[in-house]
């Protein structure tokens, strides 16, 4: 046998080997280098930034009804002026339907007061009874009544503000028929304001009555510490936010429709937990982390709530003491391996 021949089977052997090896490499997975942090439980109290708007409290706006069919004369008092009670805010003219009402109305009224005191005069002389009098005096009064509601007058109706405010809401012009009953503006009364905000419905379960808000406008001119003075916690259907209502201060600078800001401490439940802020991330809108598990990194979809410094709630999608990627998480793909530094795989 030639030294070739034996050395033959040795270098197939070798040649395997280095192949073995070289498949080994190509099939061994890659390892990502992260950080981790524990879910905690907790109720440690959280500052919240919420936003609203000022708004004209119960009983601070009255509207200004036109009486009857009418057509809108002048605008005395356009949106966004300030009236004292008993100022003009418009002045109407009949339309011709009210016209002819009114002239009905006034005919009618003559009348009724004519068979009332006709019906007078009879039962002193014996020849009606008090039935007859008391029949005739109610339909006097009824025209009478129905005249005076439909008084515009041929030289018009004003019609003005019965408290002092701001005058909103007027969309009519000169030239617009109303309708009878139909509100031409309402007027929103001085300092009689409260605060609208929408919050999360899980803040709002942690709030109470009387509960300090720091209220500010949303330009930062205006500050004042105010009080919760009501909570809804019933859901808005478009916003999927509950409200929260607070008093707005006399002499605080803002008008209704304004913007205003406010910061509150809510106290979580005993059994939420929290994370590092940086480790949920956000896809087109849904709200995900990375939990490590036996050094591998699973993507859950998780519900966050209220933030506070540099943690966040979770509302929904964790347990207590699940490990989520803090650091690394970017570049993870749902079931890669991962390690930490310092920590034994």
């Amino acid at each position: 046998m030639s030294r070739t021949t034996m050395f033959l089977p040795l270098l197939l052997l070798a040649a395997c080997g280095s192949r073995g090896g070289a498949d080994d490499e190509q099939k061994s997975e890659p390892v990502a280098q992260v950080r981790t942090a524990p879910a905690t439980a907790g109720a440690e109290p959280q500052q919240s930034m919420i936003y609203g708007i000022a708004e004209v409290g119960p009983g601070g706006e009255r509207s200004l009804i036109a009486p009857a069919e009418t057509i809108v004369d002048r605008i005395l008092a356009p949106n966004g002026t300030v009236v004292r009670a008993g100022q003009p805010v418009v002045t109407l003219s009949p339309s011709r339907a009210t016209a002819l009402d009114i002239a009905k109305a006034a005919a009618d009224a003559t009348a009724v007061d004519a068979a009332y005191a006709r019906a007078k005069r009879l039962r002193a002389d014996g020849l009606a009874s008090d039935a007859d009098v008391e029949t005739a005096r109610a339909a006097a009064e009824t025209a009478r009544a129905t005249r005076a509601h439909l008084d515009v007058g041929r030289g018009g109706l004003t019609i003005s503000a019965p408290i002092g405010g701001v005058v909103r809401g007027l969309a009519a012009k000169s030239g617009d028929q109303l309708a009878v009953g139909a509100t031409i503006a309402s007027i929103a009364g001085h300092g009689d304001l409260r605060a609208h905000f929408g919050v999360d419905p899980a803040i709002a379960q942690t709030l109470r009555l009387g509960q300090p808000l720091n209220l500010s406008s949303l330009s930062g001119n205006a500050h004042a510490t105010v009080t919760v003075a009501g909570i809804d916690g019933q859901v808005d259907p478009a916003t999927k936010l509950a409200s929260v209502y607070a008093d707005v201060p006399r002499g605080f600078g803002v008008g209704a429709g304004e913007a205003l800001r406010a910061s509150l401490s809510a106290t979580a439940r005993a059994d939420s937990l929290s994370i590092p802020y940086a480790a949920l991330l956000d896809d087109g809108g849904r709200s995900y982390v990375f939990v490590v598990t036996g050094g591998v990194a699973h993507e859950r979809d998780v519900l966050p709530g209220n933030s506070s410094g540099d943690r966040i709630q979770i509302l929904r999608g964790l347990a207590p003491g699940e490990k989520v990627v803090t650091e690394g998480g970017t570049a993870l793909e749902d079931g890669m391996k991962v390690a930490e530094p310092g920590v034994p795989r």
